[in-house]
């Protein structure tokens, strides 16, 4: 049964230190009220997964301490440029970068989504990100004729995936619409976490106007409603992002104390937006 929680915070709760953690990217549904409420409750170690890149979510969180190891294609803030606490914790060498590729994130997912030990895939070959992967094998092609290499991608099991909704019931049930990115990161993770615009009456997963776009409760561990719990970012069909908030952003977080100040107004302080 999903549990239906009081708040972000009481989600983040639920979040381990030390967890694999797969994320959205920004221009999907982005639970940044569980960023900072992870945050608050001062997450470590965390591995993040970005599905199939990563932008302001992963930033933050790096920036305040909470991150050993990122797994991704890209973290980018898009139009802002680069992405400033991760791009200075990568030159100071205090996270992990493990490289990967948009189409590797998203095999080694649906390999975990069905069940699978791995997936394979071609497009890795004669690239140097074989060299960076060790976990990533080159085989032979069983049913070929001749000699056919591929590329065996492990399964990626996140332990939590965490993303904002626009809405779920009180089954569990979660409506994503076309965001099929969030469908396979709940398929495949030991466990999802997710908020939501508004927990609603009835049977999303029955419902014939949402069926096809909700992830049944069976998938979802826990749901919180947190109003503008994508904030600053936005959410498709709903409220556009805060692009002055995530300039100003980028600008103070260019700095080790400017980005101290925006955890105190944002996330740790009065301003806080939850």
């Amino acid at each position: 049964m999903t549990e239906v929680l009081g708040s972000a915070d009481a989600l983040a709760a639920r979040i381990p230190d030390g967890a694999k953690v797969a994320l959205p990217p920004d221009y999907s549904f982005c639970a940044n009220a569980l960023v900072r409420a992870l945050i608050r409750r001062g997450a470590k170690d965390l591995h993040l997964v970005g599905v199939p890149a990563v932008g302001y979510q992963a930033d933050v969180l790096i920036g305040a301490g909470c991150v050993a190891t990122v797994e991704t294609a890209a973290v980018t803030l898009g139009e802002f440029g680069l992405a400033p606490r991760f791009t200075a914790a990568i030159k100071a060498g205090t996270i992990r970068m493990l490289d990967a590729t948009c189409p590797a994130i998203h095999g080694g997912l649906q390999a975990a989504e069905r069940g699978a030990p791995f997936s394979v895939m071609r497009g890795l070959i004669g690239s140097d990100i074989l060299a960076r992967r060790p976990d990533w094998k080159v085989i032979d092609n069983p049913f070929a004729d001749a000699e056919d290499p591929i590329v065996a991608i492990p399964a990626l099991v996140p332990d939590v995936t965490m993303f904002h909704a626009p809405k779920a019931d009180r089954l569990g049930n979660v409506f994503i619409g076309v965001r099929r990115e969030c469908m396979v990161m709940a398929h495949a993770a030991k466990a999802a976490f997710i908020t939501v615009e508004e927990i609603v009456d009835g049977d999303l997963a029955h419902a014939p106007e949402t069926a096809s776009g909700t992830i049944p409760g069976l998938y979802v561990s826990a749901i919180a409603e947190v109003k503008e719990g994508a904030w600053p970012q936005g959410i498709p069909g709903g409220y556009g992002p805060d692009l002055a908030h995530i300039g100003r952003y980028v600008e103070m977080a260019r700095s080790e104390a400017g980005f101290a100040q925006y955890l105190q107004e944002t996330v740790l302080g009065a301003e806080a937006a939850e």
